[in-house]
């Protein structure tokens, strides 16, 4: 059984088990965290696709960790003029183990 959830702006195909990097989430380590915006479940060969949400899935999980990603650099320049400008960015992270797909 899989299901196709939507959290953060992205869509992630998870199972039951399954540890899940998304954009952050509120809560402590240890929380429990439904997520509503299923899109699709199949179990077996029996599939059923949201228009655009199913309304009476969810999928359960349970925060592991927060965190950051690595760093990445922005630097931005123009040629000829002296304009330099470096900026660093780490996104934030939570790691989510996949409880329980709901129906």
């Amino acid at each position: 059984m899989y299901a196709v959830v939507k959290t953060g702006g992205k869509q992630y195909k998870v199972s039951e088990g399954d540890l899940l990097r998304v954009e952050k989430l509120g809560g402590e380590t240890g929380d429990v965290v439904e997520l509503k915006e299923v899109l699709m479940v199949a179990n077996g060969d029996q599939i059923e696709v949201g228009t655009p949400v199913l309304t009476n899935a969810c999928v359960v999980g349970e925060i592991v960790k927060h965190g950051k990603a690595k760093k990445i650099i922005v630097f931005k320049s123009k040629k000829r003029k002296g304009y330099r400008k470096k900026q660093g960015h780490r996104q934030l992270y939570t790691n989510l183990r996949i409880k329980e797909i709901k129906m």
